[in-house]
């Protein structure tokens, strides 16, 4: 999405309990502000009884400002029980990312990022190491090394933070990031933190999936991107991808393909959040088209 098409538009997300009648009146409340909608989607989970939404408008021609949309739609939230969330879109969102020694990831960001693939802006990156201060400088954006021991943890956690806000980060990355958040890291930006995990969760958490894989013979190996919560490897799943493997593959192949998978993933879960196209609901996730 080019910049101008962000300015344009605004996307509305919501949840809430199903009813008769609920996409007519999200959308007649945006056609009576004169907003034209651009693309709208739906989810009904049947378990829950729950109605999930996605509305992408264009409110260039409104009768109020997207402040006042929002101030006006809360009544309306409140009677049908939404949790809902506008994104106004008038700003680039900003990615602060962080890495170990392992860049795959961390490369596949920042050449979609100059492709124009992913719409946002990336003014940082924080590692713990020093081997991908070289693609940083390539690509022109400021790395920052902070090294972490089990000693320094907390005040090199409270210097991330500190620098992610500084340069105004929406979101937060971990690519391949081998350092476990603590709880108070996570709670600075909460939903707002995606991890890659080297595994196809809910299997081999934790460190050194592939080896857990190889382990347990598995003719499957994948990789998936998901929020980080306090607990390990544990949070909403975004995108999953596999790669079917055999006896004949050794640890090192386990490798090399799961690191094709992982960063393919975490590209796409990294775009979906940037577009508004994740919407949380428990320990779950709907991506809309």
């Amino acid at each position: 999405m080019s910049d101008s098409a962000q300015t344009r538009s605004a996307v509305l997300l919501l949840s809430c309990p199903d009813r008769k009648g609920l996409v007519a009146v999200i959308s007649n409340f945006i056609f009576r502000h004169n907003g034209n909608i651009l693309h709208a989607d739906e989810h009904r989970d049947s378990e829950t009884n729950l109605f999930l939404m996605r509305v992408e408008f264009d409110p260039s021609g409104m009768d109020v400002s997207l402040d006042a949309l929002a101030a006006e739609f809360s009544p309306l939230a409140a009677e049908f029980e939404m949790r809902w969330h506008l994104a106004k879109n008038t700003r680039r969102p900003r990615l602060g990312i962080l890495v170990s020694q392992y860049d795959h990831c961390l490369a596949d960001l920042l050449y979609r990022h100059r492709a124009g693939e992913l719409d946002c802006d990336v003014p940082l990156i924080l590692s713990n190491h020093t081997a991908s201060e070289p693609m940083a400088a390539f690509y022109g954006v400021k790395f920052v090394h902070t090294p972490v021991t089990k000693e320094t943890k907390f005040a090199v956690e409270k210097q991330q933070i500190a620098l992610l806000r500084e340069h105004e980060c929406d979101l937060v990355v971990l690519a391949r990031y081998m350092q476990i958040l603590s709880p108070a890291f996570v709670a600075a930006f909460p939903q707002r933190i995606i991890n890659i995990h080297h595994s196809f969760l809910p299997a081999f958490i934790g460190a050194r999936p592939y080896h857990q894989a190889f382990a347990r013979g598995v003719k499957l190996i994948g990789a998936t991107s998901h929020y980080v919560t306090e607990v390990l490897d544990d949070g909403p799943i975004i995108e999953q991808a596999v790669s079917r493997i055999s006896h004949r593959d050794s640890v090192e192949n386990l490798v090399q393909k799961g690191r094709d998978l992982e960063k393919v993933v975490l590209s796409r879960a990294v775009g979906w959040h940037l577009e508004n196209r994740v919407l949380l609901y428990g320990k779950k996730t709907v991506v809309f088209d």
